[in-house]
Parts: structure tokens; C-alpha cells; sequence
């Protein structure tokens, strides 16, 4: 898991994965942004625009409203960037495991891509349960506050390596087989989950993560189930096609 995190990261200055990357952080800081804006606007509707303090008189609580808005929406981003790494995921997949099969395996044919109703379909029915075990998990952070950090990566490290490698699956092996290879190797990415999972709760590093976790993702899947391709069987042996 390790190795195909620093292939992934190794990739950043490659300008096809720099165009994706790019798009990726800028979308994320947009719905970030939208969504901080959203919240400002809300505050403003329930509380009053001064409160008077005795000996002190009216103050404005707008600038204190924008500022501390801001350090909550930086907490919130921990659990916010959860489904935006799994709605981006869905978006660019087929243009990160492209960049990444072009440089690490160009041997391999074309996959075809998804049709869009899929892909919506497929980001839209996760994104759902994404939310929703979220939401429940919620309950169970406050009664377990303490161990509340290892929940939050187990639980979305399961759902997003699941995600992850699905969608990266899907595209060379059909729904079916992505289906059985992910039942292969259940363990090994429930854990490459889990460790995705812990930098996404990092301010300002999780804006990489949606990207490079579809990277990392490719690798992975190339390395456990590359022997089961065909295509690579009938390539001629190459160093870049290495699936150690």
C-alpha cells in the first residue's frame, strides 16, 4: 500500500496528473468555499447583528461570526471532505487511472469508460450510504468519544477502499468481476481504506487525498489483479509493468 502511495505521489509532477489534480483541489475548495458561505448566511438569519453588553454597550458580531465560522468550517472539513473525496472519486477516476496507466503501464489497451448515468448512478447510491453510516456513526463518537478517531477511519476506510477499488476494478474487469476481486482481497483494502482515510482528516492535506487515493487505488489494483488480465499476459515484458 505503501509503494503504490509514493508511486501516486511520485506522479505529482507529471502535467497530465497536475491537470487533474488541479481541478480536483479546485472543485474541493469551491464546494468547501460554498458551503462556509452557506453556513455565514444561515448564522445570519438566526442571530442578531449587535448584543449589548453591560458597561460595554452594542457590538457588532459580524467580523466575529465570519472569523469564528471559519475555524468551524476548518473542523468540519475533517468530516466534510469524507463524501467529497468519494463524489470526486466517481468524477475523475477514468482521467487519474488513465494518466497512471500511461506512465506505469502502457502496455495496457484503452479501458472503456463508464457512461455518465452510471458513473452518477454508482457516486450518487455511495455517496448516499457514505452519508448515512456517517450520520449513525455520529451517536456513536459521542458515546465513545475517546475511541471516536479509530471508528471514524475504520468505518470510512471500509467505505471508501470499497469505493476506491470498485470503481478502479469496474473498469477492466466489469461489475461482476470487480465483485469478486474485491471480495480477494477484502482485507488489504479495508486497510489501504484505512490509511487513506487518516490523512483526510487533516486540514488542507485532505485536498489531496480524492486524487491521489484514485492513483493509489490503480496501483493497487494493477499489483493484486494485474496476472488476472489478459492484456497484460499478451504485452511484451517490460519493467514498467512490474506488479511486485
Amino acid at each position: 500500500m505503501l509503494d503504490d502511495f509514493f508511486k501516486a505521489i511520485g506522479q505529482l509532477g507529471d502535467t497530465r496528473f497536475q491537470s487533474v489534480l488541479a481541478k480536483g483541489i479546485g472543485l474541493t475548495l469551491a464546494l468547501l468555499v460554498g458551503m462556509y458561505i452557506v453556513f455565514v448566511w444561515a448564522l445570519g438569519l438566526f442571530l442578531p447583528d449587535t448584543i449589548s453588553l453591560p458597561l460595554i454597550g452594542d457590538i457588532g458580531l459580524g467580523l466575529a461570526i465570519s472569523i469564528g465560522s471559519f475555524f468551524v468550517m476548518i473542523g468540519l472539513s475533517v468530516f466534510l471532505m469524507v463524501p467529497v473525496a468519494s463524489a470526486f472519486t466517481g468524477f475523475f477516476l477514468d482521467e487519474v487511472a488513465e494518466a497512471v496507466e500511461a506512465k506505469h503501464y502502457p502496455q495496457l489497451p484503452p479501458a472503456p469508460r463508464q457512461s455518465f448515468s452510471d458513473m452518477m448512478r454508482d457516486t450518487v447510491g455511495f455517496l448516499g450510504i457514505l452519508i448515512l453510516a456517517n450520520v449513525i456513526a455520529l451517536v456513536i463518537y459521542l458515546i465513545l468519544n475517546i475511541a471516536a478517531p479509530i471508528i471514524f477511519w475504520a468505518l470510512n476506510g471500509f467505505l471508501l477502499g470499497r469505493e476506491y477499488f470498485q470503481m478502479v476494478a469496474v473498469r477492466r474487469l466489469g461489475r461482476e468481476g470487480a465483485k469478486a476481486a474485491r471480495a480477494r482481497h477484502g482485507a488489504k483494502i479495508w486497510l489501504s481504506g484505512a490509511l487513506m482515510a487518516v490523512p483526510l482528516s487533516i486540514p488542507f492535506v485532505n485536498l489531496l487525498i480524492p486524487v491521489l487515493g484514485a492513483a493509489t487505488f490503480t496501483h493497487m489494483f494493477m499489483r493484486l489483479e494485474g496476472s488476472r488480465l489478459p492484456q497484460l499476459d499478451q504485452a511484451p515484458q517490460d519493467q514498467s509493468l512490474t506488479l511486485d
